[in-house]
């Protein structure tokens, strides 16, 4: 609301809108042409903010038209005006809140399930490296052995995380238009390390992208290659 507008005294849009201040309300004061609001932290499990059913039913807040009564007609038009600026804001604040509630909710265990995959796709790329020394040559099936239980210990790792990612997406697409960014409302839930975590993209149970689709990606990467270094040498080592 600008300067402009606020043209009544602030005191008669106060008493017309009190009785339909909601409970949660710490302070309410004008500043600079605007009203300014404070209101209780929200925990985020609350019932939503919305104008409760007295407002619609104040005759006091009902439309006048103009031309029947201009001071009326100013009052009730910034009075409504002030309660819907009220519940917008109030409806933000318990978005970002629930937002990072129902976070708190569906990460669980995430954070040891990432850490258990980081430790096996750290031993894949190991293994995957080693392939590249003359000593993998001496012992090159065996090389090859412990390269494919790599990657399968790295797909499994990497489904155990998507079993925790599939619901975190889900709560970052209900949230999809909250005031805080995916990392923000993690780092709010308790774990600022999720900036690092691979979560794919998913709503009502329907997920992809997922960590495992990636992990899928590289296997098949790393097994394409050495099926042309097998083509193109002509050989494969062996003891």
């Amino acid at each position: 609301m600008s300067s402009a507008s606020f043209s009544v005294p602030f005191q008669q849009v106060l008493d017309r809108i009190t009785p339909h201040l909601p409970p949660y309300l710490l302070k309410i004061e004008p500043d600079y042409g605007r009203v300014r609001f404070e209101f209780r932290p929200f925990t985020g499990l609350e019932t939503e903010p919305a104008k409760p059913t007295s407002y619609y039913d104040d005759p006091q807040l009902t439309h006048v038209d103009e031309s029947q009564d201009v001071a009326e007609y100013r009052l009730r038009m910034i009075a409504r005006n002030v309660l819907g600026d009220l519940y917008e804001q109030a409806a933000r604040e318990w978005g970002r809140a629930a937002y990072v509630a129902e976070l708190r909710r569906a990460v669980k265990d995430a954070p040891d399930r990432w850490r258990a995959y980081e430790r096996e796709a750290k031993a894949l790329e190991a293994a995957y490296a080693y392939l590249r020394t003359p000593q993998a040559a001496t012992e090159w099936p065996a090389a090859i052995s412990r390269l494919v239980d790599a990657q399968d210990a790295t797909r499994t790792a990497a489904a155990a995380f998507d079993s925790r990612a599939i619901d975190i997406a889900d709560v970052h697409y209900k949230h999809l238009y909250a005031d805080l960014s995916q990392d923000q409302a993690l780092a709010r839930a308790g774990y600022p390390e999720a900036k690092d975590w691979y979560v794919g993209d998913g709503f009502g149970g329907y997920f992809r992208d997922g960590l495992a689709e990636k992990v899928d990606g590289l296997i098949k990467e790393q097994d394409a290659h050495l099926a042309k270094v097998g083509r193109l040498s002509g050989t494969t080592p062996t003891h």
